[in-house]
C-alpha cells in the first residue's frame, strides 16, 4: 500500500531524514518511535507532501505521490486521514462543521455531510457534542474531534502525529482508548507516531525505531520492545519496565 525509498529531507545543516526505506502492507499497524527531534513526524509529513522531501521515491497505492500535481494532491489526501499533534481546529465552526468541513468543500452535499460526520463523531464517542464548539471541549475531547474529521473521509491510510503529545497525561488514556478501539473495529492501515510503549505493544503489528534521520530497528513489537538489539529500543524496553 505504502512504498517509501531513500526518502531524504534536510533543514539547512540539519539532515531529518537520511535516505529511510519504508513498506507498510494493507491493513498493518505500524508504530513509530524515537527521540524527538529524529525524523519521525517529518516521515508521515513527507507521505501527503505537508512536508516537501528533497529527494526520495513515495508511493502509495501505486501512485507516485511526489508527481502528482495540485489537484490530483487533494484527492489523494481524502485518502489519507491525518491526526496532528496540535489539534488544528476552526474555532468559529461547530464539532460537526470542523469534521465535515474539507467534505463540504470538496463539493459533497451539506446533507449528506451531516450524517457522515455524525457517523464519524459516533465512533469516537462524541456525537453528543456534534453543535459544541472547540472552546468548551477538553483538549482530549479536542483530538477526538481531530480524529473524527480524519475519519470522516473513510481513509485507506490513516498517519497518526503524536496524538497524546498536547494532552495532559489525565487525557492521554481517553485519546488511547479511542485510538484502540479504532484499530481493532475498522480495519484501516495506520502509521502512528507514538511515545507511548505499552500502547505500541498492544496494538502495532510492528515497530519501527527511528534515530537522527534513520530506521535503526524494526519488527514485531514483542520482538523489538522485549529483545531490542538497537540503543533506542533498549531505552523504549526500560520505559516499558518502569
Amino acid at each position: 500500500m505504502l512504498r517509501i525509498e531513500n526518502l531524504r529531507k534536510q533543514y539547512g545543516p540539519v539532515v531529518a531524514l537520511d535516505d529511510v526505506d519504508l513498506t507498510v502492507s494493507p491493513g498493518e499497524i505500524v508504530a513509530v518511535m524515537g527521540p524527538s527531534g529524529c525524523g519521525k513526524s517529518t516521515l508521515i509529513r513527507c507521505v501527503n507532501r505537508l512536508t516537501e522531501p528533497d529527494q526520495g521515491i513515495i508511493y502509495f497505492q501505486n501512485q507516485n505521490v511526489l508527481a502528482l500535481n495540485n489537484g490530483e494532491l487533494q484527492k489523494l489526501r481524502r485518502k489519507i486521514g491525518f491526526i496532528f499533534q496540535q489539534f488544528n481546529l476552526i474555532s468559529r465552526l461547530s464539532v460537526a462543521e470542523n469534521v465535515m468541513f474539507h467534505l463540504v468543500l470538496g463539493g459533497m452535499e451539506r446533507s449528506q455531510a451531516v450524517l457522515r460526520a455524525e457517523e464519524a463523531l459516533k465512533k469516537v464517542g462524541l456525537e453528543a457534542a456534534s453543535q459544541r464548539y472547540p472552546r468548551e471541549l477538553s483538549g482530549g475531547e479536542q483530538q477526538r474531534v481531530g480524529i473524527a474529521r480524519a475519519l470522516v473521509t473513510n481513509p485507506r491510510l490513516m498517519l497518526w502525529d503524536e496524538p497524546t503529545a498536547s494532552l495532559d497525561p489525565i487525557l492521554v488514556a481517553e485519546v488511547l482508548e479511542v485510538m484502540e478501539e479504532l484499530v481493532q473495529s475498522t480495519g484501516t492501515t495506520m502509521v502512528i507516531v507514538t511515545h507511548e510503549v505499552s500502547f505500541a505493544l498492544r496494538v502495532a503489528n510492528r515497530v519501527v525505531f527511528m534515530d537522527q534521520g534513520r530506521i535503526v530497528e524494526e519488527g514485531p513489537p514483542q520482538v523489538v520492545l522485549e529483545k531490542p538489539r538497537s540503543e533506542i529500543g533498549l531505552r523504549y524496553k526500560k520505559l516499558l519496565a518502569s
